[in-house]
């Protein structure tokens, strides 16, 4: 564990806006801060005007309140600009939250002692080209999934490895994941489990037909090309994100990106084998957890 002897110059909370305590738990948080002489602020997570803080430097770790959705939106606005994120679980899930919502304040207290690590993950760059020409650049945290629509008909997507053809694929969709998506859309799709620190990308068909059925895992410098063919509708979606829709010949490019998510940790590194079987047996979004 390291030690940061310096104190954060402002930190931002941002609950999220659906979840009806995360706004009473967060104005609790700012104030038991503000106590200890942290400069802090409250802040809408999908305002333009926090990814713009965060942008000019004005943040410098970003406290969230949510689910496993909540640390993806943080890592799309944080991570391009290397500002650490906190996660205090209020949602379902939580694989990504570092802290349950009845813990934080020991937590935070070890915050402003230094007594934390950071953990570097992965992200992704996706880019779509339609006629050849750049179309939308994304960064992913979790995975790309390129694939149909809403008839249900599969696609035919030819897969490139660094410039040289892999195979043709007939499938519901085709999924480039990170180590940290290997445990959300691909994990559901029968792919393998990757810990978080492996900087690969991993490519699993959905639902594939008469095609490769097995997942591989690729080296962090390679570059996938995914070129569409169909005849009825088609789309992109980048972690769970509102899709966008392709047509025939369009391209996407997934290759890793330059820049990381970085999530504040106080549990030791090996926590991710110690919570991964009580997350799979205990799933609270299925009802069935004890």
């Amino acid at each position: 564990m390291t030690n940061y002897t310096s104190r954060f110059k402002k930190i931002a909370i941002a609950p999220h806006p659906k979840l009806s305590d995360a706004g009473q738990e967060a104005t609790k948080i700012e104030d038991y801060l503000k106590q200890h002489g942290q400069d802090t602020c409250l802040a809408a997570l999908y305002d333009d005007q926090l990814a713009q803080s965060i942008k000019e430097r004005e943040i410098d770790l970003l406290l969230v309140l949510g689910g496993d959705g909540t640390m993806l939106r943080a890592g799309h606005i944080c991570g391009p600009y290397g500002v650490p994120i906190l996660g205090i679980n209020l949602g379902h899930f939580g694989f990504l939250m570092e802290i349950r919502q009845n813990q934080w304040q020991n937590y935070i207290s070890e915050l402003l002692d230094g007594k934390f690590w950071l953990e570097k993950r992965m992200m992704l760059t996706a880019r779509i080209y339609h006629q050849d020409e750049l179309n939308g650049e994304y960064q992913v945290l979790n995975e790309v999934f390129v694939g149909r629509a809403g008839i249900v008909r599969p696609v035919r997507l030819e897969a490139y490895v660094d410039g040289r053809f892999l195979t043709t694929y007939v499938a519901d969709g085709l999924i480039a994941a990170t180590a940290t998506g290997s445990t959300a859309y691909a994990l559901a799709a029968g792919g393998p489990i990757l810990p978080p620190e492996l900087r690969n990308i991993l490519l699993l068909a959905v639902a594939p037909h008469l095609s490769i059925d097995r997942g591989i895992v690729l080296s962090e410098g390679s570059t996938v090309s995914i070129i569409v063919h169909t005849d009825h509708q088609a789309q992109i979606c980048v972690d769970g994100q509102t899709p966008i829709a392709l047509v025939e010949n369009d391209r996407v490019e997934i290759s890793a990106s330059e820049h990381n998510a970085e999530f504040v940790r106080f549990q030791d590194p090996g926590y991710f084998y110690r919570n991964l079987t009580p997350h799979m047996n205990q799933n609270p979004s299925t009802g069935n957890s004890r």
